[in-house]
């Protein structure tokens, strides 16, 4: 029986033998589709190739692509788990014809390799065709010699697929396969269609024509082949089960899901772990972190739903972390990605579930509290489900999970008016830059001009030709004085921002002109665009230029770039191997690292960071760069950035001698422009540490000069506080320290003093009043001088006194009211604090106040209104 691995490396394998280039899976965040949150599709990475906005590196090729679909349009998250073939990770196997081989070889080539080389017994496959699709009805009939009645026409577009509204579309032929009498359902068209007997396991399009928005359908001038088989749709097929979970990946997992968890349960938890641990750990692997937001949020979704269902199986610690080896094991040799990722999987699946549990239990109880009093059939209020997403981190999706076992469903439209409302309060402003629209122009200008060559590596002076002169969004010929535009050479110095690293500036000079380069981007993968304002005189395309970067903000940019790899470094030797990067910007003036970690970075983790990188710089050892294969370079030990597509060829930087053992001590993957020696970089400084999102620490630092500016600003506030506190510099930490606890020491005695006075001298200075009103004992009371923060003592303290009952405080301090309210004894089962608060409150002026039943706080900008907020407690409790 073939395995999975087996059965990818035969389908591969045949391909690469009919003359088709392998490519590798694209990572699963898209690189080329800005419209998309994941590649879900093998097609994704080939857009460009069938629209023509890029050139094919081969004319046939053939993959599988790592999928997920999880989110947005193609969200398969609430079916997984309680279906045999539904996933949100999955490995799409296709083979891919630009314009060479058609129908025909396409229908030649599946055949062939389901009953040839898969040995597929042809009497249990059934096609379909689009209904006019007469040309691919004759190929099936010849080429495998099946019957009419196995080669069903459908009307429907799932026999046609398109692209979009517009662009390259086509008809399609499936191919199904029969599992069998005993399973109920009909083959496709028929009124049985959506039983489980008949599956399809691969979907061949025939892209043919080109759609236009007046409603025209032409011949392509070249029509191409896009196809798609499912990998463990086959694998179910060629093992001889009808559940894609019961294939050996999924038993492999679903058994050492069982193992950790001690629970032998055949029902969905099991596959819900297994499948969402693959999808979880693959984007990982490309880079994606848990968040609020975007890709993130989906990540998050999908690893709770997970953890979830961990916690229903009895799990007591977390899981998901102590499976991922187990799934390493058994794909880390096709995706190499996973292994070099499986310290930043294991550490980030931890974190996560430890994050998860402190919060599942209160969600719980509110989920729990929430439905008690729903019927079967009911629905959970929305604004219910969006606080258990707001303030609990529930996904929706896991929301509705859990009340589905109840019998229950969610008031979607109530939980997206209740996010509506957050997003309104906080709705982001960018809109976008535009660049993503120009994206067909840029290709097509790369088409027609080819790459730039980039001499920047060597050189900060170059003279070179201009090939294209872009003005908003159009291609001209000339341009003149005043005018902003978009200019490409045939060659540069001017490095492109790319892989974290600022673009150059500089100028630009020609016979008779001369322009300014604001900024230097990459369009259309290799292509050099300036930013350029032109000065003085016109600028016509074949000019002649002298292009020359700013040499000092480039000096300055290479000694930061060639920091941060030293930094990632000494990260990983001081914290541990799951650190990675996941974020940089470097100019002329400062670095920015965001890296993964749980936790903020200790004071003597800083310094040994700090200590090693400087260390490295003092070796003043020569960089090293070399170009090689990205495999070839990974496999010598370089890091590379998970999530990045890289090219046939790349540059390997190599940064000083290993501080300990032997080796160097940095080797990474990198196409950025870099010190000649680790010496130039002069000085490393640390000068913030933080966290941007959870799992997620942020470094700003600065290196040479800047850094040294730095530092003795910061000496210079020392020497200023020594002077001042006529000391030496070494002692002024000693002296800041014993102020600060006199500090302290004073407030609290002065505290104290102000609650004493409020309360009306203390012991001997007599008892509060006390009055009933509405038949509740009441102790109300205006404190002048008296700030929110001291109102929750004085409270405590009148309790004593009002053992049932309300206290009902107004503190007035600089203008401004703070109210506490506080509700004792037998009066809490009628009475809240949060309400009469509140009443206080509005009665001041104030918008409201929060807390609970029993004790709540809130403020207001009229201290003169203080009496009118205790008139307003009375007035509730006398109703």
């Amino acid at each position: 029986m073939p395995s999975l691995n087996d059965i990818r490396s035969t389908f591969l394998g045949y391909f690469e033998r009919n003359d088709h280039l392998i490519v590798p899976s694209a990572p699963l965040v898209p690189q080329n589709d800005p419209t998309l949150l994941f590649v879900n599709a093998g097609m994704v990475p080939f857009k460009n190739y069938f629209t023509g906005a890029e050139s094919p590196p081969a004319p046939r090729a053939a993959s599988s692509q790592k999928c997920v679909r999880a989110g947005g349009k193609h969200n398969d998250l609430d079916n997984v788990g309680y279906t045999a073939r539904h996933h949100t990770f999955f490995e799409m196997l296709g083979n891919f014809s630009f314009g060479d081989y058609f129908k025909e070889r396409a229908i030649e080539l599946a055949w062939t390799l389901l009953t040839k080389e898969f040995q597929i017994n042809p009497d249990r496959l059934t096609v379909t065709v689009y209904h006019t699709d007469d040309e691919a009805a004759g190929l099936w009939r010849r080429i495998a010699g099946l019957p009419d009645q196995r080669i069903i026409r459908i009307a429907t577009s799932d026999n046609f697929w398109s692209m979009g509204d517009t662009g390259p579309c086509g008809p399609c032929s499936e191919i199904f396969f029969d599992h069998g009498e005993h399973i109920a359902g009909g083959p496709p068209g028929s009124p049985d269609e959506d039983g489980d007997r008949f599956v399809e396991i691969w979907n061949l399009v025939f892209m043919q024509y080109e759609q236009f928005a007046d409603g025209r359908r032409v011949d392509l001038p070249k029509p191409s082949i896009d196809t798609g088989m499912g990998l463990e749709r086959i694998a179910a097929v060629l093992q001889g089960v009808h559940d894609n979970y019961d294939v050996d990946l999924f038993r492999t997992l679903i058994e050492a899901s069982r193992a950790l968890t001690g629970s032998g349960s055949n029902g969905p938890s099991h596959r819900v772990i297994a499948d969402h641990l693959r999808s979880s750990s693959f984007l990982i692997a490309d880079g994606v972190s848990p968040s609020n937001e975007g890709r993130g949020y989906v990540l998050r979704r999908i690893m709770r739903r997970a953890m979830r269902h961990a916690h229903l199986l009895g799990a007591e610690e977390p899981l998901m972390h102590r499976l991922a080896p187990v799934l390493v094991q058994a794909m880390g040799e096709a995706y190499p990605e996973l292994r070099r990722a499986e310290p930043v999987i294991v550490e980030t699946l931890r974190q996560e579930e430890e994050r998860f549990r402190r919060t599942l239990g209160r969600g719980m109880a509110l989920l729990d509290e929430a439905t008690a009093s729903l019927p079967p059939g009911g629905v959970l209020p929305g604004d219910t489900a969006f606080k258990l997403y707001d303030t609990y981190g529930f996904p929706l999706d896991l929301t509705q999970d859990a009340v589905r076992a109840k019998g229950l469903t969610v008031d979607l439209q109530g939980f997206d008016a209740a996010m509506a409302r957050q997003r309104e309060q906080a709705r982001e402003a960018w809109t976008g830059s535009g660049q993503q629209a120009q994206a067909a122009e840029w290709f097509a200008i790369r088409d027609r001009l080819g790459p730039t060559e980039f001499v920047g590596y060597e050189a900060v002076e170059a003279t070179g030709e201009l090939l294209a002169l872009v003005v908003e969004g159009a291609e001209v010929d000339k341009a003149g004085k005043g005018q902003a535009v978009q200019a490409v050479f045939d060659r540069t110095p001017f490095y492109a921002e790319s892989g974290g690293q600022a673009g150059d500036t500089g100028e630009v000079e020609w016979p008779g002109g001369r322009g300014r380069v604001a900024d230097t981007q990459k369009q259309a993968g290799d292509l050099f665009v300036h930013h350029l304002e032109i000065l003085e005189g016109e600028l016509a395309s074949g000019d002649r230029v002298h292009l020359m970067v700013d040499a000092e903000r480039r000096m300055s940019t290479r000694a930061n770039h060639s920091a941060t790899h030293l930094l990632h470094a000494a990260l990983r030797h001081v914290l541990g191997p799951h650190v990675s990067q996941k974020g940089q910007m470097v100019d002329g003036e400062r670095i920015r690292f965001d890296f993964s970690h749980g936790q903020p970075l200790t004071g003597e983790e800083i310094a040994r960071i700090e200590a090693e990188v400087n260390a490295v710089i003092r070796q003043n050892m020569p960089a090293r760069t070399e170009e090689m294969a990205p495999q070839a370079a990974i496999e010598a030990g370089a890091m590379a950035l998970f999530g990045e597509k890289y090219g046939d060829s790349v540059r390997v930087l190599t940064l000083g001698q290993a501080l300990e053992g032997e080796g160097a001590y940095s080797v990474e993957l990198c196409g950025g422009t870099h010190v000649a020696r680790t010496g130039d970089i002069a000085l490393f400084k640390i000068v913030s540490e933080g966290g941007v999102a959870a799992g997620v620490r942020r470094i700003e630092a600065l290196t040479g000069e800047a850094a040294r500016l730095w530092l003795q600003e910061q000496a210079s506030v020392a020497k200023s506080l020594a002077d001042q506190f006529k000391v030496p510099v070494g002692e002024v930490l000693g002296r800041v320290e014993a102020l600060s606890a006199q500090a302290r020491k004073l407030e609290k005695e002065l505290a104290d003093a102000k609650r004493q006075l409020a309360m009306g001298g203390g012991a001997g200075g007599g008892a509060p009043e006390i009055e009933e009103v509405g038949g509740v004992k009441l102790l109300a009371r205006v404190m002048d001088g008296v700030g929110g923060k001291d109102l929750r003592p004085i409270a405590e303290e009148f309790k004593k006194q009002v053992a049932d009952g309300v206290i009902a405080l107004v503190g007035v301090a600089e203008g401004k009211a703070a109210v506490t309210v506080a509700v004792t004894g037998a009066a809490k089962e009628r009475l809240n604090a949060a309400e009469l608060a509140k009443a206080a409150v509005l009665a001041m002026g104030g918008q409201g106040a929060g807390g609970r039943p029993d004790f709540a706080q809130g403020g207001a900008p009229d201290g003169a209104k203080a009496a009118e907020g205790l008139a307003a407690v009375k007035a509730a409790l006398a109703g």
